[in-house]
């Protein structure tokens, strides 16, 4: 089968709810970032192929297909098509197997995946609240009920499930929150993400300044303060402080063929080795990341241990913490430059934001294979290794 390349990758630094990147309507967000892979690849715009953006919360800004409306704000010509996807956090991630998979298959050569999401301009949740508050119904149909009786999908539910079932208290999701903070802290000042940001205009207190530096990590941050936080629910242990932040962003990747490697003189940063997805328990819910990468290393024949860094979604912190006593992955290889409880989770944009941190820290670390994953809403989890090149 044909290769796919990364060629390309790029994010915004996030922004927080209501934060620097609120005035940016999420459409030129989108827009940015498709302009900046285009620009940092060195492909010519009429080139491309398709783009496949990621979105969750698709209604108002981010309605009417925001994929193509970011295409029409953007440097690519009008003819350059675009399909918005769904798969929940993850949506991005599917984006890059969506593009990975038309470069492998040969159908096509040049495509972008990328996300975005405005949570401050498009709040988390509002497209069926809304609905619903109109009486215009819910998501959970009937046939649904049967099967799953008076159940309510709850990402913070499932949440508080993990970490009863693999037994960490608050306390252990607390230190693993401090800890995506003191490295998200060490990246900053080392400028490890100097490379994948794409700085940003926004307005500040003495005018214009350009936004480079993720709003949502906790330069103070201390164990006393996180546990301070007050709890999401009376008898849990999940509280905002070891969850991750909402978060504005976009990010986008630039997948190419072999051909459109050569055509167009690019310089791949990764090589795509595995593409997996899976599903699971639905109530669970965020529990399916820790499954999804036994496959994936099954189908690529290899083991825990050859994967140099890895990237797993810190929706929560007892995600991670699950996938790292499920897995025995060295802990020191995870999220090294912090995860979404510092950074920031824009839902639709984190799976290519994810990607984009994990190219350049293989290369700025010399460094071979990667492995991203993500917990997603419904039980599903994708899977993405890549060797860097």
């Amino acid at each position: 089968m044909a290769e796919a390349y990364i060629v390309a990758a790029v994010r915004t630094a996030g922004g927080r709810k209501g934060g620097k990147l609120a005035a940016w309507h999420p459409v030129d967000l989108a827009a940015s970032v498709l302009d900046e892979v285009v620009d940092r690849s060195g492909a010519d715009p009429a080139a491309v192929d398709d783009v496949i953006m990621g979105c969750v919360s698709q209604g108002g800004e981010q309605g009417f297909q925001v994929g193509r409306n970011a295409v029409l704000a953007s440097k690519l010509p009008q003819h350059v098509p675009a399909v918005t996807v769904d798969r929940q956090c993850g949506s991005s991630q599917q984006s890059l197997h969506f593009a990975a998979q038309a470069v492998m298959s040969g159908t096509q050569d040049l495509v972008i995946a990328a996300g975005v999401e405005s949570m401050s301009r498009v709040p988390m949740g509002s497209t069926v609240m809304l609905f619903m508050k109109e009486g215009l119904g819910s998501p959970k149909s009937p046939r649904t009920e049967q099967k799953y009786p008076g159940v309510q999908f709850s990402q913070f539910i499932g949440a508080e499930m993990i970490a009863r079932k693999w037994g960490f208290d608050r306390e252990a999701l607390d230190r693993y929150s401090l800890e995506s903070h003191r490295r998200a802290i060490a990246a900053t000042q080392r400028g490890d993400f100097n490379d994948e940001i794409l700085a940003l205009e926004v307005d500040g207190p003495d005018g214009s300044e350009m936004h480079h530096v993720d709003e949502g990590i906790r330069f103070d941050a201390t164990l006393e303060g996180i546990g301070a936080v007050k709890l999401l629910s009376p008898d849990g242990i999940i509280s905002a402080a070891n969850a991750s932040q909402i978060c504005d962003g976009a990010s986008a990747v630039m997948i190419a063929s072999a051909e459109a490697v050569r055509t167009h003189n690019l310089t791949p940063l990764a090589r795509i080795h595995n593409l997996t997805v899976t599903a699971g328990d639905p109530v669970i819910m965020l529990e399916e990341p820790l499954f999804a990468t036994d496959k994936a290393l099954q189908r690529a024949g290899m083991r825990i241990d050859e994967i140099d860094l890895f990237e797993v979604n810190e929706a929560f912190a007892p995600v991670p913490l699950a996938w790292l006593q499920h897995t025995g992955a060295d802990p020191d290889r995870l999220n090294v430059n912090g995860g979404a409880i510092a950074l920031g989770h824009p839902l639709g944009a984190s799976g290519t934001k994810l990607m984009t941190t994990l190219v350049h820290a293989l290369k700025k670390n010399g460094k071979r294979y990667g492995l991203q994953t993500m917990c997603e809403g419904g039980g599903t989890a994708n899977v993405t290794i890549v060797e860097s090149i």
